[in-house]
């Protein structure tokens, strides 16, 4: 591996962290420069997570620090989390991921259409939305649907948590980000477990990306914090768009 392929690496890594922190949605920036390393698609996603789970972790540390977790929430589904992105692992090669990726930008379409037609969409909480019933659905939907799709797919499991939080718990987007990166962290390590057990994670490469995924993570996460629900909201959009476009690359050209 030439020093240039190891700068696109660190660069990428710094600037996955930061879309992390922020919405979700880091690994389409990483795992394209990963395969163009010359890595296989496993391990490219393999290493990802090694890389991943420090940034989300490092971010989730800031959210803690800076505003008030849903704990209630956070903390079990971070734990399902850990559980069922592992199963989604190892289920992996059970299922042609191709299968769910056109299902997959239906729902980023219909996201970003919602949150275009309504811009006050997360801009402030909706702390009446927050019922027992809805805590458990979003405690299951965060921890257990979409831990599964980030153990067998992985692109955008941060942004559909950071929605899941918003639309059924009316959290504004900050606090939904905030949560999001606690039960990211939990889906990664679930995933990263599985991964390195079968033996795909290019160690020395994931742990020097994740030097500079906990920087960018730590830029993101503090741009969350200080620009509030608006400036998330923006990159929430264009991350959708990002990858709803990449989802149909895979899908549709790159064949």
């Amino acid at each position: 591996m030439g020093a240039g392929q190891v700068v696109l690496l660190l660069l990428a890594a710094v600037a996955a962290g930061w879309v992390d922190a922020v919405v979700g949605g880091g690994g389409l920036l990483q795992l394209p420069v990963l395969l163009l390393a010359g890595l296989t698609p496993v391990q490219a996603l393999a290493t990802n997570k090694s890389a991943a789970i420090f940034g989300t972790g490092s971010a989730a540390i800031t959210y803690a620090s800076k505003t008030k977790l849903d704990r209630a929430v956070a903390v079990p589904a971070a734990a399902l989390a850990v559980a069922f992105a592992g199963l989604g692992a190892a289920s992996a090669a059970l299922l042609d991921a191709d299968v769910l990726k056109p299902l997959v930008m239906v729902v980023l379409l219909g996201v970003g259409a919602f949150v275009t037609l309504r811009p006050g969409f997360g801009r402030l909480p909706h702390p009446q939305l927050r019922t027992g019933a809805r805590v458990v659905t979003g405690v299951a939907v965060a921890g257990v649907g979409i831990a599964y799709y980030d153990g067998i797919v992985g692109p955008g499991t941060g942004t559909f948590l950071l929605i899941a939080f918003t639309s059924i718990l009316g959290m504004d987007f900050v606090h939904a980000s905030a949560t999001a990166k606690v039960v990211n962290t939990g889906t990664n390590l679930g995933a990263l477990v599985v991964f390195a057990a079968q033996g795909h994670v290019v160690w020395a490469l994931g742990l020097g990306m994740a030097v500079c995924n906990i920087a960018g993570a730590q830029i993101g996460a503090r741009m969350a914090l200080n620009r509030g629900a608006g400036f998330v909201r923006v990159v929430l959009l264009c991350v959708v768009a990002a990858l709803v476009a990449k989802l149909g690359y895979d899908q549709f050209l790159s064949r």
